[in-house]
């Protein structure tokens, strides 16, 4: 004799999930390779469990880490510069 499963009809409600709390947007962060960049976007998961006007903060927070990396891809000293083609020309 099988078994039949019954569904419940209509939506499945979670009875302690208060749904005004704060939830992860469930939003993936792929690993950039920049260990500083990477820091900054693991902290976008500190948002998650803050209600809304705690975000500018983690979001602030974020912006400056990633100015700072990108400020310091800057001050990084390139390769050298080509010889130039022509001669010195007075």
């Amino acid at each position: 004799m099988a078994v039949e499963s019954v569904e419940p009809e209509g939506p499945v409600e979670e009875p302690d999930r208060d749904p005004a709390a704060p939830a992860p947007l469930g939003v993936p962060r792929t690993p950039t390779g920049n260990a500083d960049v990477d820091a900054a976007l693991d902290r976008l998961a500190d948002a998650d469990h803050l209600p809304t006007d705690g975000h500018v903060e983690v979001y602030e927070d974020v912006h400056r880490g990633l100015r700072d990396a990108l400020t310091a891809l800057d001050a990084r000293p390139g390769p050298p510069a080509p010889p130039s083609t022509y001669g010195n020309r007075s």
